[in-house]
């Protein structure tokens, strides 16, 4: 699933592309991917001009003249601009200049319209690159669940997926069981820290391509070549050669060092 990287990087390729155009027209050829009646969706984006892109968290928000397109990728979404056609696309935009589509071969990703942005988006926690040492210190101490559980979830901070908790806590040292609540302030700075590190390299290198993951112009991202454990279980840890675990926790494969990790 793309994570905060690779939705910012989405995003910022996005932004010279389409922000200034107007929407000509919309179609939808597969419901499940539309919050909303096609045609009432298609009606009220008709004539608006893109103002603004903008990220939170996971979703991307395309601001209009009135209200919000807002797309969650989910785990196999793209969204390309004067691309190919293909029988994974899902939704098609005709701009004044060039069109955008919704490619979703598993169909998980999401498409709605509203006049403000959904409340399940408002509702999420802060951004972790904007979030205050002593706010995100809080937020932990008050759960009592595994800390890869507590970064995954969104309302804590907003965007952090499987790949980014697994690669943080590798930098931090810090085992992805320990209770977010029992950890001491130097751990949490640790992990603080290593958040907002490796998040701003994979930003830097346009994000993880593991999967399908591209950016609106079909470019792939190379942070993958720098994954220290994320989907390394069994291979020797780049710090100490011991091999790399891997369990499940919070329904999730996770990816941790026994030894550099505790």
């Amino acid at each position: 699933m793309p994570e905060l990287p690779e939705v910012e990087t989405v995003v910022r390729t996005l932004r010279p592309l389409l922000v200034g155009r107007r929407i000509l027209n919309a179609e939808f050829g597969q419901l499940r991917v539309l919050r909303g009646l096609p045609s009432d969706t298609a009606q009220s984006l008709a004539g608006q001009r893109v103002v603004a892109i903008e990220r939170h968290g996971k979703f991307i928000a395309i601001r209009l003249e009135r209200g919000y397109l807002v797309v969650h990728l989910g785990m196999t979404g793209k969204l390309l601009v004067d691309a190919a056609r293909t029988k994974w696309t899902h939704a098609i935009f005709t701009l004044d200049r060039g069109v955008m589509m919704f490619d979703d071969p598993r169909q998980f990703g999401r498409i709605e319209y509203g006049a403000e942005l959904p409340a399940r988006v408002v509702a999420l926690g802060p951004e972790p690159l904007e979030v205050s040492l002593e706010e995100f210190a809080r937020r932990l101490k008050e759960r009592r669940s595994p800390i890869k559980a507590v970064l995954l979830n969104q309302a804590v901070v907003r965007g952090v997926g499987n790949i980014y908790a697994d690669e943080a806590l590798f930098r931090a040292g810090v085992s992805p069981k320990r209770v977010a609540a029992s950890l001491r302030k130097d751990r949490v700075k640790k992990i603080f820290d290593a958040m907002r590190e490796v998040l701003a390299e994979a930003i830097e290198s346009r994000g993880s391509s593991v999967s399908n993951y591209v950016d609106a112009e079909g470019r792939k991202g190379s942070f993958q070549n720098s994954h220290r454990v994320y989907q390394r279980g069994g291979e020797p840890c780049v710090t100490c050669g011991g091999p790399i675990r891997r369990i499940v926790l919070a329904q999730r494969g996770t990816h941790y060092c026994p030894k550099c990790q505790s």
